[in-house]
């Protein structure tokens, strides 16, 4: 997709994020706005998927590591294709398809069941190896949240990617600043975690603005060889919508009906 394509379909996400946890009156807004660009460049411009055979054993991987952006992935796949968005009407409902963080057991398109952070990163690096082992052209993407990597399984599977040259596994992490209690150097202070990135291996590349599709989309078509890649994007939590960016508070906190108009309002605008 060109750039003005992409722009497009992320603001239909994002609309689809407001609606979605505004139906259900919970959810997680704020981390899955600032992850919006990223998720879908990554899944229109990159993955190789076919919505019509979620199941494709050759097909590339997504591993949503931090779990609770569920609303965003959810909005991606249902762009792809993977399923209708009437299905979004059941978000966090009781039987219903689309829970509160991804089931791969349910919902197409999802290659693993997140939620419980530093795991998923694990997730990636077994899949990245075991389409090693196979000889399979297969690319592996996950994405972290900054605070989940204040996880030591995070540098557990940091450290294997590098160990076993994981060049076809991608590491996208979502840096903004902020986490369910506070800002991150508030709760646990990550250092420089470009450096951290750099010495456990990683081909890293530092994206400024990874809220700009064009930035991201220089950053994921970066070929590397013989290790593996690392995305350290600085992004707006709650990006789009006035109220909500940079506002710790809206990590984990449906908007109102008045909240959503307002946030509807200027997401079209």
């Amino acid at each position: 997709m060109q750039t003005a394509e992409l722009k497009e379909v992320c603001k239909a996400v994002r609309r689809d994020i407001i609606n979605m946890t505004a139906n259900a009156g919970s959810g997680h807004p704020g981390g899955s706005l600032s992850a919006v660009e990223l998720m879908t460049t990554i899944f229109f411009n990159h993955m190789r998927v076919d919505p019509k055979d979620p199941k494709n054993p050759d097909r590339d991987r997504f591993v949503l590591s931090k779990g609770h952006a569920a609303p965003c992935y959810y909005g991606v796949l249902a762009e792809k294709g993977f399923f209708d968005r009437s299905e979004f009407q059941h978000f966090r409902q009781l039987h219903g398809m689309l829970q509160g963080h991804p089931d791969a057991k349910k919902i197409p398109g999802v290659d693993a069941s997140t939620g419980s952070l530093g795991q998923g990163v694990s997730i990636a690096v077994g899949m990245a190896l075991g389409a090693k082992h196979l000889g399979k052209d297969i690319k592996v993407y996950t994405l972290l949240g900054d605070g989940e990597c204040q996880e030591g399984q995070v540098w557990e599977a940091f450290m294997a990617a590098n160990h076993y040259k994981l060049d076809n596994l991608t590491v996208v992490i979502d840096n903004n600043g902020l986490q369910i209690d506070g800002s991150n150097d508030e709760v646990m202070g990550l250092g420089d975690l470009a450096a951290k990135l750099r010495a456990f291996g990683f081909a890293l590349f530092e994206v400024a603005d990874g809220n700009d599709v064009d930035a991201v989309e220089a950053a994921l078509s970066a070929e590397v060889t013989g290790r593996p890649k690392a995305i350290l994007a600085h992004t707006v939590k709650g990006k789009g919508v006035s109220f909500m960016e940079n506002q710790v508070g809206w990590h984990g906190k449906a908007p109102n009906e008045e909240q959503r108009a307002q946030a509807l309002k200027e997401l079209e605008g």
